[in-house]
């Protein structure tokens, strides 16, 4: 019971970490803060399931996915005002493609490492964080910023049109919707991370299966 506390408490603190970062920008905004922390939201997943199988990792991720809806809640609630008008600080929109992307993302990794997980030591948190972040990023960016989902209405459509203006593919490339160029930086600092990560998880596993001997 403990282990599982403290695999829920260290999701619970990237979603909400991740949450809060997302507000600050880099490489023209390309990138996030919350980008190079919401990535390790996989290492806990795996080595949750790696260590103490399928059934905790998946209550560590639901664990996170409630986090991340009241994260999201909160910032409904919060109104911004720039360039003459007045905004929420996450839209419809943003909330929901996250809310799915992680919940759906998480799921199947949790799947592709239990598939794998009698391979090599390093096959089964790579290849599901690969596989589950790729997911992530199409899910979430498709959902949030995509001009081809039009359920949320025209309101909530016009709080990310910023994201459809066509600039420079990765700021040197043809221009491409801007959206575009946030989801392939986001998937490339995802699978950078990906490869981080394995010694990370390499460690924590050996310590914890040491403890459980």
């Amino acid at each position: 019971m403990k282990q599982l506390l403290l695999g829920i408490l260290a999701m619970a603190a990237i979603v909400v970490a991740s949450n809060i970062l997302v507000q600050f920008l880099l490489l023209d905004g390309l990138l996030t803060w919350g980008a190079f922390t919401y990535p390790f939201a996989f290492l806990v997943t795996d080595v949750m399931n790696r260590v103490y199988g399928v059934q905790s990792a998946r209550k560590v991720i639901f664990a996170g996915f409630v986090a991340g809806i009241v994260c999201s809640l909160i910032g409904t609630q919060i109104t911004l005002q720039g360039d003459g008008y007045t905004y929420q600080a996450v839209a419809l929109r943003v909330a929901v493609g996250s809310a799915t992307a992680f919940l759906i993302a998480q799921l199947v990794d949790v799947f592709v490492f239990n598939r794998m997980r009698d391979g090599s030591w390093w096959k089964a948190p790579f290849t599901s964080s690969l596989v589950g972040s790729a997911l992530d990023t199409a899910i979430f960016f498709t959902i949030a910023f995509s001009q081809s989902i039009t359920v949320f209405g025209e309101n909530a459509d016009m709080e990310v049109s910023w994201a459809w203006d066509a600039v420079p593919f990765l700021l040197v490339g043809q221009p491409v919707p801007l959206w575009i160029s946030l989801a392939v930086a986001d998937w490339g600092l995802k699978f950078a991370l990906a490869l981080i990560a394995l010694v990370p998880f390499r460690l924590i596993v050996g310590r914890l299966t040491a403890r459980m001997v």
